[in-house]
């Protein structure tokens, strides 16, 4: 999750050589007028068993910085406990509440200091790998700690890396990209992330009526394929989970305690849905799904952080959800 900076008025990000990463200057797409631009994530390195990229897989090395309040970034919190890698790559949080120097570490209920280098704010991990860096700063980050640099920001890299780098020390529960479902599910993911994970995001950053228009009703569009597809099979691929299901869920999770008021995104809710909703809470009753889940941070993020959509920063009570109603879904297994 980044800093909400909007096309109009930014500058483009244009950074020089970062070491390893080569020469790579990210550059913002075009953008209609009012329209939110997600900005580039300069830091892609990637983790590889045998090491040829530069980053090898091995237990011990690696650490997660996130945030539970971001969807980005709590996403590969859940494939980390799916496959089993508690114990293999650390992790730590950070304050979900971000002001104007960004995200922060802070002792709190479910977040603490920085255990691997004591910096007080992430962007001390952007500075350490990139001097001078002054670019956005997100999470999750991917730190390595034999190089103290940073190896992505990427966020559909790093779990890609989880998912089929570091099987020789998961639990081999789950397969969250098989080879012969990877077509599937990067055609599912390219849809998920544009009109759904980041839809929101457009839908509630708009700055014009027209844009704000043409995210939301590309928005619940899919949200009403979505809800036709998981009428007759229990995950996005059939009767399997995979890394499509977790990208989708950490926005369903999200949607009607956040996005639904805050960003707008209120034609229906997902728990409107009859297919979606169930969907959700059948994950949510998995104990990576439903460990990493932490509403009270959640709301307080949202809520708190983007003053110009809720000035008041009051953080409603509700909504009043029961996520551990019955499913359903046990015979829902066909592809």
């Amino acid at each position: 999750m980044t800093s909400t900076t909007q096309a109009s008025g930014a500058s483009p990000v244009d950074f020089a050589t970062f070491g390893d990463y080569g020469d790579f200057r990210p550059k913002r797409p075009a953008a209609k007028p009012g329209e939110f631009v997600r900005p580039a994530y300069p830091f892609q390195g990637r983790v590889t068993a045998d090491g040829s990229s530069g980053f090898k897989a091995e237990p011990g090395r690696y650490h997660l910085y996130i945030s539970w309040a971001c969807p980005w970034a709590t996403r590969s919190a859940i494939v980390r406990e799916l496959l089993g890698l508690q114990d293999v790559i650390s992790l730590s949080a950070v304050d979900p509440i971000r002001d104007g120097r960004g995200w922060a570490f802070r002792e709190g209920d479910g977040y603490g200091l920085d255990p691997v280098n004591g910096f007080g704010l992430l962007r001390e991990a952007y500075d350490a790998t990139a001097p001078g860096y002054d670019g956005h700063i997100s999470v999750p980050v991917l730190w390595d700690k034999q190089t103290s640099k940073i190896v992505s920001n990427n966020f559909p890299d790093i779990t890609i890396d989880l998912d089929t780098q570091f099987g020789r020390w998961g639990n081999g529960d789950y397969d969250l990209y098989p080879e012969h479902l990877r077509p599937q599910i990067d055609e599912i993911n390219e849809l998920i992330y544009t009109t759904v994970n980041n839809g929101v995001y457009r839908s509630g950053f708009a700055t014009t009526q027209d844009s704000y228009h043409e995210a939301v009703t590309a928005l619940f569009a899919t949200l009403d394929q979505l809800e036709e597809r998981l009428a007759r099979q229990r995950y996005l691929t059939g009767g399997t989970l995979t890394e499509a299901d977790v990208r989708l869920w950490v926005t369903l999770v999200r949607f009607d305690a956040v996005y639904y008021s805050h960003f707008k995104c209120n034609l229906r809710r997902i728990a409107d849905y009859p297919n979606l909703w169930a969907y959700s809470r059948d994950l949510y009753g998995l104990p990576a799904f439903r460990n990493t889940t932490k509403f009270d941070q959640i709301k307080r993020h949202y809520y708190m952080t983007h003053p110009h959509l809720n000035p008041s920063r009051i953080v409603p009570d509700g909504p009043l959800l029961d996520w551990d109603a019955p499913v359903g879904r046990d015979g829902l297994t066909s592809s």
